[in-house]
C-alpha cells in the first residue's frame, strides 16, 4: 500500500495552500477581478528565489492582456490562488494589472427589452 498525501485524480491537497502561504487574499491592496487584464512588464524577468507557481505565472501573460479567469484556467490552478500569486507578482513589479473596460453610457432599456423579446420567439 503506498501512502501519500494526495489523491491520484485530483493532485496535491497541499500545494494551493503552501504556495500562497496560506493567504486566501491579497494582502497587496491590488485588486483582481475575473476581467482584470494581466500582461507581464517588458523585459521582466523572474526574480532569483521566485517559486515555480509564479514563474509559470508570469510565463503565462508573457505578450498580450489576459483576463485573470484565462490566466487561471491556463494555469490549471484555482481562481483564489491565482489571484494571490498574480497580486505577489504585481507588487513586485512584474505584471501589469489594468482594470477592465467599462462601458462608457449604460445599455439602453429599450433595446435591453427588445433583445429579450427576441430572445424569448427563439
Amino acid at each position: 500500500m503506498d501512502d501519500h498525501w494526495y489523491e491520484d485524480e485530483t493532485g496535491s491537497l497541499v500545494r494551493p495552500y503552501t504556495v500562497t502561504r496560506g493567504r486566501t487574499r491579497p494582502d497587496t491592496g491590488i485588486r483582481l477581478d475575473l476581467m482584470s487584464r494581466i500582461s507581464a512588464v517588458p523585459g521582466a524577468a523572474p526574480r532569483p528565489g521566485l517559486d515555480h507557481a509564479r514563474v509559470s505565472l508570469l510565463d503565462l501573460v508573457r505578450g498580450a492582456p489576459r483576463p485573470v479567469a484565462e490566466v487561471a484556467a491556463d494555469a490549471d490552478l484555482p481562481l483564489t490562488v491565482v489571484r494571490v500569486l498574480l497580486a505577489d507578482l504585481a507588487a513586485q513589479g512584474l505584471i501589469e494589472v489594468r482594470p477592465r473596460a467599462r462601458f462608457a453610457a449604460p445599455a439602453d432599456p429599450r433595446l435591453l427589452r427588445e433583445v429579450a423579446e427576441r430572445l424569448k420567439h427563439l
